[in-house]
């Protein structure tokens, strides 16, 4: 009997597909990649048109040997490894490392590690897609163009091995204009309105809130303005101006692709994206599920399409009619607003593989972390597939002289795919309005005004869920692409990531100044979406992928030439500080750490004594009059602290200064060219 060879990428397949397939077919893993471009030289041939220079990978000598003894008693191969680029190029390498060329080689793919798909798989075998494999190699190249061109021109400004980054570089840059956007917000005052009124023959108060003039909306921005509106409308009568009543549908959302799937994992479950991954990975790849085995119970985690198959659509409205009613199960699912970039439409959504395999049943085979993103996909695709939810809604018009009030309130009148997928929409803040007995002759009575004094808040720090979400909207990275991405700008310690938020430290600032001033194309967010946008290209086979090299490197090299040029004018002496050495009193020095700056004895290496750096800002404690000092946090984020610490608790995220406020005699700290008070409710600002 003839003898078949599957090669997939993961040992965790293996066991999963050896289930489908019967004796005839021997299953192996290639552990990955095989093959990539060595790590102590470029391994690009320049003068050769940029052909790459492939190498076996350290450590894969036995996996290749093993697959070489596999292949030479197989009658036909088949390559199978993931539905994407890198998977394609995968079993590129595999190809050539195992030298396939006269082998009865294959390719398959399948989107789940199901019976059904894999057999479809093996009766729709396919030669290797060249524009794949070219697009992922392109991608690959200028990542090694940048990495390895750039990265000895950070060493010799911020001393110590970093690296930069293609995309890593654009990330890090979006989040140090969001800090810089932070540091220079000023906030704006503003003030809400909010009135009590009683309502005739009933004893609950109705709260009603302003909406401007009568010609239309108006701000309330200072207190002035609040005690003017307040004075005109003690005297004014309130009267109900018109009663609406209707009804309004929330549409069910759209199965997760990765970068959803990312952001709902990290808001739900706190899972950072390289968490969520990982797990995802497991529960594609195979989970031992009893009285079934081990079986793929989602479909494939990369992808950034939200289609699904005839057959998951037809599976799913039957499940729905069953479990919850037909009432409930949509004839037309939501459809995605079309997008202007690149959609992998080959792919589907993310989805559970059976969606009768609800999270209930397989809730004892799987871990507590596994179980809660199952059931976090099993939901949300379920919801997609179900109708919608109707409120009913009601809204009072109450006019007060020539001032709007009003009150407005909704109530859950079916609810659609919330019986599945609660998204947690806040409630109405204001009193429910509805079964109160209102009408326009209805009387109403002032009993009390709610004024409330509020500020325009920065813009938020990214967390990881919000950074996926805006480099997606800014074409920055594919959906393989956003978890490794933040993985590496936190472990260069570029980020610090605290309560979820992402801030730059001082060594990422670095960085990103050194990226900015010299590769300014690398940063701008525009040039790298358009990069994306040329490797779609080359993966429908519009764009030759050495095109796109071609008009890369040269650009790259000049400004490398001129970055150095640069900074070959600059001699970077250490600078010397006041602070003496304890060991052997000579003036310690400053040197750049992976953390930041440091204070090291110039002696060194006979003298090793070192101390924490810290730079005087020229500004006195607010609390004990010592000088304060640029800190920096435990995961490097950077803030401003007095000297004496811990005798002295003084700390502050932003520049503190000298000046005291004129209203309450706080400190002062900058805004850009502004200076505001340190204390949050009082709101004073002041032209640096």
């Amino acid at each position: 009997m003839a003898k078949n060879l599957v090669i997939v990428e993961s040992p965790a397949k293996v066991k999963t597909i050896k289930k489908f397939l019967g004796d005839n077919y021997d299953i192996e893993a290639s552990n990955g990649h095989v093959r990539d471009l060595p790590k102590s030289q470029l391994g690009i041939d320049i003068d050769n048109d940029y052909e790459p220079k492939y190498i076996t990978i350290r450590g894969k000598g036995d996996i290749l040997a093993n697959l070489r003894k596999k292949v030479k008693k197989a009658d036909k191969i088949y390559l199978a490894t993931d539905p994407d680029r890198e998977g394609e190029a995968i079993s590129w390498h595999l190809y050539h490392a195992l030298k396939l060329e006269d082998k009865n080689v294959q390719r398959i793919t399948f989107n789940e590690i199901t019976k059904n798909a894999v057999k479809a798989s093996l009766k729709a075998p396919r030669d290797i897609d060249m524009n794949l494999v070219d697009a992922q190699q392109t991608r690959r190249i200028l990542d090694r163009f940048v990495g390895y061109l750039i990265s000895p021109v950070i060493w010799a400004k911020v001393k110590r091995g970093l690296s930069a980054g293609r995309v890593q570089s654009a990330a890090l840059h979006m989040i140090c204009e969001r800090e810089e956007e932070i540091n220079a917000f000023i906030p704006e005052e503003y003030w809400s309105l909010e009135a009590d009124l009683k309502v005739e023959g009933e004893k609950k108060p109705l709260r009603v809130k302003y909406n401007g003039t009568a010609d239309g909306k108006n701000t309330i921005s200072s207190k002035e303005q609040m005690d003017s509106i307040l004075e005109e409308l003690k005297d004014s009568g309130f009267a109900i101006n018109d009663i609406k009543t209707g009804t309004r549908k929330k549409q069910p959302p759209l199965p997760f692709t990765t970068s959803t799937l990312q952001q709902e994992a990290s808001n739900k479950l706190n899972f950072s994206t390289q968490k969520t991954m990982r797990i995802a990975q497991q529960l594609y790849e195979g989970v031992d599920v009893k009285g079934k085995g081990t079986i793929g119970i989602i479909t494939y985690l990369r992808t950034d399409s939200t289609r699904i198959s005839e057959e998951a659509e037809e599976a799913a409205h039957k499940f729905i009619s069953k479990a919850y009613g037909e009432i409930y199960a949509a004839e037309t699912a939501s459809k995605a607003k079309k997008s202007t970039g690149k959609i992998q439409d080959a792919h589907e959504a993310i989805r559970p593989t059976d969606i009768t395999l609800t999270p209930a049943k397989i809730k004892d085979s799987i871990t507590k972390e596994q179980f809660k993103l199952y059931q976090l996909i099993w939901t949300r695709f379920t919801a997609s597939r179900m109708t919608a939810a109707v409120y009913d809604t009601m809204t009072v018009d109450i006019a007060a002289g020539n001032y709007k009030f009003d009150a407005a309130s909704s109530k859950l009148s079916f609810e659609g795919f919330l019986n599945v997928y609660n998204d947690e929409t806040k409630k109405d803040a204001q009193a429910n309005i509805f079964g109160r007995k209102l009408d326009k002759d209805t009387k109403l009575e002032l009993i009390d005004f709610d004024p409330k004094q509020h500020f325009t808040q920065p813009p938020q720090h990214y967390t990881e869920a919000s950074l996926v979400k805006a480099m997606e909207e800014a074409g920055v990275g594919r959906p393989s692409t956003y978890a490794p991405t933040i993985t590496t700008i936190l472990a260069r310690h570029y980020v610090a990531k605290e309560s979820k938020k992402l801030y730059v430290t001082e060594l990422g600032e670095a960085v990103d100044h050194l990226m900015t001033e010299a590769f300014p194309a690398i940063v701008n967010l525009q040039f790298t979406a358009n990069m994306e946008s040329l490797l779609d290209g080359v993966e429908d086979g519009s764009i030759k992928w050495k095109m796109v090299v071609r008009n890369f490197y040269p650009d790259l090299e000049k400004a490398v030439e001129v970055a150095n040029q640069n900074l070959d004018t600059i001699e970077v002496h250490d600078e010397v500080s006041d602070e003496i050495c304890d060991v052997c009193g000579r003036n310690m020095v400053v040197k750049y750490g992976p953390h930041g700056k440091f204070l090291a004895c110039p002696g060194f290496p006979e003298c090793k004594s070192t101390k924490p750096y810290f730079q005087r800002i020229g500004v006195k404690c607010p609390k004990c009059g010592d000088d304060v000092v640029i800190r920096t946090s435990k995961k490097g984020r950077r803030y401003f602290g007095c000297i004496n610490n811990p005798e002295c608790d003084f700390v502050s995220w932003q520049k503190p200064t000298d000046k005291r406020c004129e209203k309450c005699g706080s400190y002062m700290i900058e805004k850009g060219n502004k200076l505001i008070c340190s204390a949050s409710d009082c709101g004073f600002v002041m032209n640096n």
